[in-house]
């Protein structure tokens, strides 16, 4: 009796199994990652990064033909990985973090963030829960899904809202319809918000606008300018579109060679600019490109230099690391243009390549502008010179 239950066991287990191959056989290949790649993952049902930048790149064209505005767009896969940002110039923190507390609030409840911001828009004592829950009560974000098959999830902020007429959730459905197709589900109804009760003690509220927009003597084509810039007060943040061509420029690059990479590009206050994973990259690549392009940012210096005094001087590298939380491995570039840092890259998962990918990217995009690394003579006692600010 037992064995024919194992038995049984054995044949259900089977079916489960195959149900679900079925199930993942059924979104179309071009949606997901796939082959070689999706076996190193060991999933065949993950969004791949052609259909999350087409859906960056769809929602950004939509905007754009709405007249202007800005937009951060977030495509997570269906662990939470991110695989696309985008973030348009002119974006402030809080535009650029909403996008993702979005998505992963569509990605924990498998439905629009507007459900939850409708609950709390009917009643507010809903809210403190949702938010004990990790969820963001804010319309924006939907999953992405494909023959009932959850895929991935995109989550965008930093419009203000003016629904019919276009708001964060209208852009990501419209760019959903463009790439997916009429598949896509229709939005949820935007349900009446409860009148506050009038504030008797209402005080002003300042406004905080610069007399004159902020200059950069760097060209034009690699930093935020106009409009954007006046909105962060910043002219020297490196611009979406020349961080795109970075980033461009590292994938075919590492992709010729057979590679793979995932690759942040973080402006000078360490923000998102762009991101994306390459198919088949795991978590933990994901997340070293974040360090290193955070390493280079705060220390001024590329990765490769502590990674090698960590090697010449392993003594030190505790020291380093722990106290001034520097991830000590090649891949992060500080991106300095004709003597101005701008931002910094990083880029992991590239087998040993990482920093020489990036190096290809920046030497695309600026050409003799960027400051590179360079590998000369050596230091005092036969280890490389020691890099300006280093502790000691």
């Amino acid at each position: 009796m037992k064995h024919r239950i194992a038995r049984w066991g054995s044949l259900a287990a089977a079916a489960i199994a195959l149900s679900g191959v079925a199930c993942a056989q059924s979104v179309p290949a071009q949606f997901v990652v796939s082959g070689k790649a999706a076996e190193k993952i060991q999933d065949f049902t993950t969004i791949n990064l052609n259909t999350a930048e087409r859906l960056a790149e769809a929602c950004e064209k939509a905007v754009i033909a709405k007249g202007g505005g800005q937009h951060t767009i977030t495509v997570l896969d269906n662990d939470g990985n991110r695989v696309y940002v985008d973030r348009m110039d002119g974006q402030s923190y809080i535009n650029i973090v909403t996008s993702e507390m979005k998505a992963r609030t569509a990605l924990m409840g498998r439905e629009p963030s507007k459900v939850y911001a409708n609950r709390t828009a009917q009643d507010p004592t809903q809210e403190f829960q949702e938010i004990q829950l990790g969820f963001y009560p804010v319309s924006g974000a939907l999953p992405i899904v494909v023959n009932k098959q959850m895929i991935g999830v995109i989550g965008i902020g930093g419009y203000p809202p003016n629904p019919p007429v276009w708001s964060d959730e209208i852009c990501a459905h419209t760019a959903l319809v463009e790439v997916i197709g009429p598949s896509v589900a229709p939005l949820v109804e935007d349900l009446p918000r409860r009148p506050n009760t009038p504030n008797p003690n209402a005080v002003p509220v300042p406004r905080f606008v610069a007399a004159t927009p902020p200059k950069s003597n760097l060209p034009a084509e690699f930093v935020v300018g106009a409009k954007a810039a006046a909105n962060v007060f910043d002219g020297n943040q490196i611009s979406l579109a020349i961080a795109k061509k970075v980033a461009r420029a590292c994938r075919d690059w590492v992709a010729s060679r057979g590679g793979g990479m995932s690759l942040y590009v973080i402006d000078d206050a360490g923000e998102f600019v762009h991101i994306e994973r390459m198919d088949g990259q795991v978590s933990s690549d994901n997340r070293t490109a974040l360090l290193k392009a955070q390493t280079a940012l705060r220390t001024r210096q590329p990765t490769s230099i502590y990674a090698a005094q960590g090697k010449n001087n392993p003594g030190g590298l505790p020291r380093t690391t722990v106290f001034f939380n520097y991830f000590a491995a090649p891949g992060g570039i500080p991106i300095v243009v004709d003597g101005q840092m701008i931002g910094a890259i990083g880029v992991s998962g590239a087998g040993g390549d990482d920093e020489n990918c990036a190096i290809e990217g920046l030497k695309a995009a600026f050409g003799d502008h960027a400051t590179m690394p360079v590998y000369g003579p050596a230091g005092p006692g036969g280890g490389p010179a020691p890099a300006p600010g280093a502790p000691r």
